[in-house]
């Protein structure tokens, strides 16, 4: 750990001396809980994962995993925000009142400081969430120390996390559901079957399964789209229907994956 980013966050860690991690079970928030974990010991940082229809199983097994290896103090909390209309009504800043939810039911059970793992990257994007983060209070190390994605991913290397430094960006399943419709746990759950079993089949670069007033698009790298004839397609798109509600049937189309398309406005670029 004898990079300057390391360095630097190892002594950003040291003045807070303890506190709660926020971890989704993501590269950023898993790899500051991997370091944290080391630096400041168990007893001084404890982590705390959001169990909810958003979050994808695969990223619930893989803290759960990690907590168990590293020796984490893990928390798991329901964070409410599926209790909150104004969360499930899917505005343009969701992400406000979901991470509103989640700071909130951290607050309950730790009177310390909280951390998240925004890194410089995610500074210049549109983060509603940031705004409820500063609401709250919460601390961002990687921010602090000047670390953006890149030293993440070689933090995760140089920590032994190879399947961290990998991994791909994920966020929460309700990004992938066009503003303005309503958040239902039954297409939350089709989104998260669909991707694994795309992602099992296919092993695509990314895989997104939006779901649009138009109806369900398939949203993959423009290598693996290409890869793809027609019978192809054809057989995805069997498999893909026999997984949908089936009060819920839709038409389901392809397209290049294009980062933040779930949103109606267009002149936003948020994360998704």
């Amino acid at each position: 750990m004898a990079n300057d980013f390391s360095i630097q966050l190892s002594e950003v860690l040291l003045r807070l001396n303890k506190g709660t991690i926020a971890v989704s079970g993501g590269l950023d928030s898993m790899t500051l809980s991997s370091f944290a974990n080391r630096v400041l010991g168990p007893n001084r940082v404890r982590m705390v994962h959001a169990i909810s229809p958003a979050v994808p199983l695969a990223a619930t097994i893989r803290v759960r995993d990690f907590a168990s290896r590293e020796g984490w103090q893990l928390t798991e909390v329901d964070a409410g925000e599926f209790r909150d209309p104004q969360y499930r009504s899917n505005p343009i800043n969701r992400c406000f009142f979901c991470k509103s939810n989640l700071y909130g039911a951290l607050r309950q059970i730790t009177k310390g400081v909280i951390m998240s793992g925004t890194n410089c990257d995610d500074l210049d994007d549109y983060r509603p969430g940031l705004k409820a983060a500063k609401r709250n209070s919460v601390f961002h190390p990687y921010v602090e120390a000047g670390m953006a994605k890149d030293e993440i991913r070689k933090l995760a290397s140089i920590l032994g996390l190879d399947t961290l430094a990998d991994l791909p960006a994920s966020p929460c399943l309700s990004s992938r559901i066009e503003t303005g419709i309503r958040i239902e746990q039954e297409w939350l759950s089709f989104i998260d079957e669909v991707e694994e079993w795309m992602r099992a089949s296919l092993s695509p670069t990314v895989v997104r399964c939006r779901i649009r007033n138009s109806g369900v698009t398939l949203e993959i790298d423009p290598e693996t789209l290409k890869s793809l004839d027609t019978k192809s397609r054809g057989d995805i798109v069997n498999r893909v229907r026999d997984r949908m509600p089936k009060s819920r049937q839709m038409d389901i189309t392809f397209a290049s994956y294009r980062r933040g398309s779930a949103f109606v406005d267009s002149s936003l670029t948020p994360t998704a």
